[in-house]
């Protein structure tokens, strides 16, 4: 994963009372076309793809519910987040966790006093994710005076996705020798709409945007540019740096 923020922020250390912010996710199948061509079981929450992103102030602590109410299990994995001494709920299938049964729900308390920035939340077994259930989780800092450096914020979440549902494409991948080879994602994702067909952009001249730029891809690298202009990266997986110009960006999975 990689998320990058664009233009010049300053970072500050105010402290303010921390809220707990109580998202449920009803996870479940349904048929949808998000590239404008094919239709097939995706997994989505509470009947909707894409998944709305979860927007949280540093210091809170999110209230994650899953319920499961698909044929297998799942899991869900906040990425990018320490959890120090929680790894419990870092919702690693089979690794931290069992994943949650079918019919079930588990909540996942995630803190976020240490972190700021943009990560994103997506399943953590099998190809749950990459069928859609993931989304971006946005921290916001804490210090409000960081919003007299830009004039708007601008997400921008891309993923991948492919033609059929993935469990169809990792049983024929088991069954090749090429080592490496990726799935077919050919279309590209920008907030849940197919890049080719999404409205465009509007930026107005004169102001100044913090663009959050995520990769939420599990296969391929993305390549973001803004022709005719340069960019100011200020931090990069939640940690602020030097503004650094460059013509654009590679995000890998």
């Amino acid at each position: 994963m990689l998320a990058y923020t664009l233009l010049i922020l300053l970072a500050g250390g105010l402290q303010v009372l921390a809220a707990r912010v109580k998202v449920t996710w009803d996870v479940g199948y349904l048929n949808i076309s998000r590239d404008g061509s094919t239709t097939w079981r995706a997994i989505g929450a509470n009947g909707q793809l894409p998944i709305p992103p979860i927007y949280v102030t540093q210091g809170d602590i999110l209230e994650l519910t899953a319920i499961n109410h698909l044929d297998k299990p799942v899991s869900l994995h906040a990425h990018g987040l320490f959890q120090r001494n929680s790894a419990y709920y870092d919702g690693a299938g089979f690794t931290t966790e069992c994943g949650i049964p079918p019919g079930s729900q588990f909540t996942y308390i995630i803190e976020t006093r240490d972190q700021s920035g943009t990560y994103w939340v997506h399943s953590h077994y099998g190809t749950e994710g990459i069928d859609g259930l993931r989304t971006a989780l946005v921290i916001l800092d804490q210090d409000a005076s960081l919003l007299d450096e830009y004039d708007e914020d601008v997400l921008l979440a891309l993923e991948d996705w492919g033609q059929e549902p993935n469990d169809n494409l990792l049983e024929r991948l088991k069954t090749l020798s090429l080592v490496g080879m990726p799935p077919n994602h050919p279309s590209v994702l920008i907030n849940g709409i197919n890049a080719n067909i999404l409205q465009p952009i509007r930026f107005t001249p004169g102001r100044r945007y913090r663009l959050r730029v995520i990769s939420m891809s599990f296969t391929y690298w993305f390549k973001v540019r803004l022709p005719g202009h340069t960019l100011q990266v200020i931090e990069a997986d939640g940690i602020y740096s030097q503004p650094s110009a460059a013509d654009g960006l590679d995000l890998g999975p």
